[in-house]
């Protein structure tokens, strides 16, 4: 069965990189290697990993004209509150947009790399309750 482990970022500045993600996703440090580092989120299985690079590098791909889309979101649970945090420590983001009951912003990184930060709609066929039903129904 397969399960994400690890989601990689390419920075260009690693020291600067590791503050930032610790301050502000509230990552925890589980060790380092030559030109990069890897973290757990306490309260998720999967790791996010800072890798080195000279020149920033896309973290989102083109939908349609100049319509853009990161490869991963980042699920919590009071988009509110992270949204005030950001904005009180200069991270840049767009504005809280609302799709179907969905609110989202997206936020960028020191090297400028866009995420997008989601919560969950309940009733949503993607909402991890309704996952899991499905999930118990194939295993």
């Amino acid at each position: 069965m397969f399960k994400v482990g690890c989601v990689f970022v390419p920075v260009t500045d690693l020291q600067r990189s590791k503050k930032w993600y610790e301050e502000l996703l509230d990552v925890k440090l589980i060790d380092e290697w030559e030109g990069g580092a890897g973290f757990y989120f306490p309260s998720c299985p999967t790791q996010l990993g800072l890798v080195q690079v000279e020149k920033p590098q896309p973290t989102e791909f083109t939908i349609k004209g100049n319509r853009k889309n990161s490869y991963y979101n980042f699920l919590v649970d009071d988009l509110d509150e992270v949204y005030a945090r950001f904005n009180e420590n200069g991270v840049r983001t767009s504005e809280i947009d609302d799709f179907d009951g969905m609110k989202f912003f997206d936020f960028f990184d020191p090297d400028g790399n866009p995420f997008s930060v989601v919560n969950e709609v309940e009733g949503s066929p993607f909402h991890r309750d309704e996952v899991r039903k499905k999930q118990k129904q194939h295993y």
